[in-house]
């Protein structure tokens, strides 16, 4: 199993993305962020396909801190179930890895 993870969720505006990428960080819950957008998304609501445009915010973190971030993201996100979904970073550079682990460190507050 790996020990990192990239953590994507999505917002309908770049400004809550933004905030939470920014607050995110700065709590050390993830090492980076970025905001992407806008995408076209495609999803089932209530029965009904929905189209809509959203920004995409992904962080990166380590597995051991994805509980903590994913109740952060929850608490602030303006949707009441919103996606959050991590993906395993399988591989990385040894010096990349060693930068998630010094920034995600609450230790290092």
């Amino acid at each position: 199993m790996t020990e990192y993870l990239q953590v994507s969720t999505a917002f309908t505006t770049r400004q809550d993305a933004a905030y939470l990428a920014r607050s995110a960080t700065h709590s050390r819950l993830a090492a980076a962020a970025q905001v992407i957008g806008p995408v076209l998304s495609m999803n089932w609501h209530d029965g009904a396909l929905v189209e809509t445009e959203e920004w995409q915010l992904v962080l990166r973190t380590r597995v051991e801190r994805f509980d903590e971030l994913t109740a952060y993201l929850v608490d602030r996100h303006p949707e009441p179930n919103p996606e959050i979904v991590g993906v395993p970073i399988v591989p990385g550079t040894r010096s990349y890895l060693n930068y998630l682990d010094r920034r995600t460190s609450p230790a290092s507050l």
